[in-house]
This record gives C-alpha cells, sequence and structure tokens, in this order.
C-alpha cells in the first residue's frame, strides 16, 4: 500500500471548498475512488515515495524515530488527543520513509483499524514486543501506559548497546590506526630509506633485514594478502551464516573471558526488561519468553530459552530448563526459580536487570581502561621496531665513517 498526497475540492458546498491530505492506496486509480467516495473531486494526486523508496523503508528500522513515536503518543493520549489526530500531529514532524509509515498507519487507523493491526502492516520498523504491548494497551484500555512501558524498554536497550558500542569505539580505532600506520611505513617509509644503502652495498643488521623481507612481501604480495583476507572474511561470514558455525562462534564469544561476560550479562539485561515489560502488561509467561527469544541474537540462549519455552508450556518449571542448558549463571536460574515460586518474577526481574546492568557498565568500563593502555603499547611498539630496524643501517654507516 501507498500514501497519496492529493488536493480536492467539495462541488457539493457552495463555495467549492478546498481540501488537501494524504490518502493510502493500492494504486492512483483506488486512491481516486476513495476520494470520490469522501465527495471530493480529485484535480492533483501524486505517490508520497516511489515503489522502491518503500521497498527499502519497509526493510529499515529506525529505532531511535520509533522510541520518540511511542513517547510523543503516550503522552498525547494521555492529555486527551484522539488516537488519529495524535498520529496525524506526529507525522507532521518526520519526512522521508518514516514519515510515510506515520501517514499509512494515520489511514489505516482512521479507516477503523486497530493501531496494533496499522503496525504490524510494518514489519521492517515494528518489532513484535512493540506490536504485542500496542495490542494489550489497546484490549485492556491502557494504551497510553503501553506506549510509555515501550518507550522506556527501548531507551533503556538504546542505552545498553551505546554503553557497549562506547566500550569497543576506541580499541577499534586504535587497531585500525596502527594497522594503517604499519602498512604505511612498511610499504612506503621503508623501502625509500633502504634503497640508497642497498645499491652502496652495505650489509644490513639482521633487525634491518626481517622487516626489509616483510616490507618487499608487502610490496610485491600486498594485493594477494588482501586478497585472501578478504577470501577469509567472507569464509567467516559464510559460515556464520549456517546453524552450526553461528552455534559454535556464539558458544566461543560467550567463553571468552571478560567480554563473554559482558556480552552474556547484556543479553540477560534485555531478556529480563522484555520479559518484565510484557508480564506488567498483561501478556502470558509462555509469549513473553518467545518474543524474548527472538529478540536475543546469540544463539546459545536463543536454544536455552528455547528449552524454557517448551517446559513451561509441558507444564514445568522454569529453573531445571535454564540450569540444563548451561547458558545461563546460577544467579538467573535462582531469580526465574524464585521469582516463579513466589508469583514476584516481574519485580525480580527488574532487581535483577538493574543489578546486571550496573555490572555491565562497571565491567565495560574495566575491559575498556585494561584495553586502552595494551593498544596504545601494541601501536608504540609496532612503530618502535620498524623505526629502529630502519635507522639501525644509517647510524652503523655513521660509526664507520666516523
Amino acid at each position: 500500500m501507498a500514501v497519496f498526497a492529493y488536493k480536492a475540492f467539495d462541488a457539493s458546498q457552495a463555495a467549492a471548498a478546498s481540501h488537501s491530505g494524504t490518502v493510502a492506496a493500492d494504486t492512483p486509480r483506488q486512491a481516486r475512488d476513495v476520494l470520490r467516495r469522501r465527495g471530493l473531486t480529485v484535480e492533483r494526486l501524486a505517490p508520497v515515495v516511489s515503489a522502491k523508496t518503500r521497498r527499502w523503508s519497509g526493510r529499515r528500522r529506525d529505532s531511535a524515530k520509533v522510541t520518540s513515536l511511542a513517547r510523543e503518543l503516550s503522552t498525547l493520549l494521555g492529555v486527551g488527543v484522539p488516537l488519529t489526530e495524535a498520529i496525524q500531529t506526529i507525522s507532521q514532524q518526520y519526512r522521508g520513509s518514516f514519515g510515510t509509515t506515520l501517514l499509512l498507519l494515520h489511514e489505516q487507523v482512521a479507516a477503523g483499524s486497530s493501531l496494533a493491526s496499522a503496525m504490524s502492516r510494518q514489519p521492517g520498523v515494528f518489532d513484535e514486543l512493540c506490536l504485542n504491548l500496542v495490542e494489550v494497551g489497546e484490549d485492556s484500555g491502557t494504551l497510553e501506559t503501553a506506549l510509555e512501558r515501550i518507550a522506556g524498554f527501548r531507551e533503556r536497550r538504546a542505552q545498553l548497546r551505546g554503553r557497549l558500542g562506547t566500550a569497543l569505539l576506541y580499541p577499534c580505532i586504535v587497531l585500525v590506526t596502527a594497522v594503517s600506520v604499519s602498512i604505511f611505513l612498511m610499504t612506503y617509509v621503508v623501502p625509500n630509506i633502504l634503497q640508497p644503502l642497498l645499491d652502496q652495498g652495505r650489509p644490513l643488521p639482521l633487525p634491518t633485514r626481517i622487516v626489509k623481507s616483510a616490507s618487499d612481501f608487502l610490496v610485491d604480495w600486498g594485493w594477494l594478502a588482501g586478497l585472501v583476507a578478504l577470501g577469509l572474511a567472507g569464509l567467516f561470514v559464510l559460515l556464520l551464516r549456517t546453524t552450526k558455525g553461528r552455534w559454535l562462534f556464539d558458544s566461543l564469544i560467550l567463553r571468552l573471558p571478560l567480554v563473554g561476560t559482558l556480552l552474556r550479562k547484556s543479553a540477560v539485561v534485555r531478556i529480563a526488561v522484555v520479559v518484565e515489560t510484557l508480564l506488567q502488561s498483561g501478556v502470558v509467561f509462555v509469549r513473553a519468553i518467545a518474543i524474548a527469544r527472538k529478540s536475543t541474537r546469540n544463539v546459545v540462549l536463543k536454544e536455552a530459552l528455547l528449552r524454557c519455552e517448551a517446559a513451561v508450556s509441558a507444564g514445568r518449571d522454569i529453573a531445571p530448563a535454564l540450569a540444563a542448558s548451561k547458558a545461563f549463571d546460577p544467579l538467573v536460574v535462582q531469580v526465574f526459580s524464585v521469582g516463579q515460586q513466589s508469583g514476584r518474577l516481574e519485580e525480580m526481574l527488574h532487581r535483577l536487570a538493574k543489578d546486571y546492568d550496573e555490572q555491565v557498565a562497571s565491567a565495560a568500563q574495566r575491559f575498556t581502561s585494561i584495553l586502552e593502555p595494551v593498544l596504545i603499547l601494541l601501536l608504540a611498539t609496532v612503530v618502535a621496531t620498524i623505526a629502529l630496524a630502519t635507522m639501525l643501517p644509517i647510524l652503523e654507516a655513521g660509526d664507520v665513517l666516523g
């Protein structure tokens, strides 16, 4: 379905009042038919976006804008603005594909569709958690609260991702810098400095010969090394797309000393917040676990949640299923066990998420603090080694001449 902007007039009115706006339809002819049924005579009709743009926007998910939409909708509904008017008001703030998405939502809701149903027609924009919370909110008459919970959850998730991204950004910059500087020195500086010494027939010290050999390899066969690196990267990506390869990679990641703990706890925070948010909104536990499983990227944790989902569906306890997977810490298993038995699972998941969130922040800071000096020292060592090996024969030549 596309969105068309129109300009029309109502001939039934004495002054032939002019109207403009948008209408959702599959084709321009269908859009004209809709407007004629409203008693309007169309003067101009044009698609808001092209079909290519709509296909792209259907695949792309703009998390920050969806979070703002949920927060703003909750605010407008809270002060008594009708849903259709609230969506129309918010849509005026956005352009491009997301603005088109809001126009579609407005048209479908104005035509009598529920907000959850209208959102479900945009799967590339609104995830399953959002759809379930909106549906529950509409059924229970608490849509404002449901939208507020969606915004709160997405804001917490964005903060977690930002924290992890910040922890990994600096090490990545240092690594890229180290590789770039090393390649520049080995392919440009070293050959230009050592070639005059070789032309004079002077013998080179062992460290210089090693660096010169590496430099010659990069100059002569650097393109081949690049192709091999690209081939290995492509092979790695293909392996990750296989079920076994993805499972082995995710399992290995979780076993890494510091990074594995960081990623495992960040995944637990996400799972706990998803389940807590859904349970607070009235979604049954099995459904909440299923949605949490789909929001988790690590396949090892996905399998553990799938076993938990099957166990609960069969009437068994949560804890044994989680413990059998060995994917979660004993603390997580105990929280689910005690929460199920006491009927306070939402409260305990909130405490678990808060505690693990603080631990993730602390671990991320510690990880960055350890890695930064290590990478700087590595970069300095590489550059110093190349520089020393390059200058050594020049210093020896100066001693001979002296």
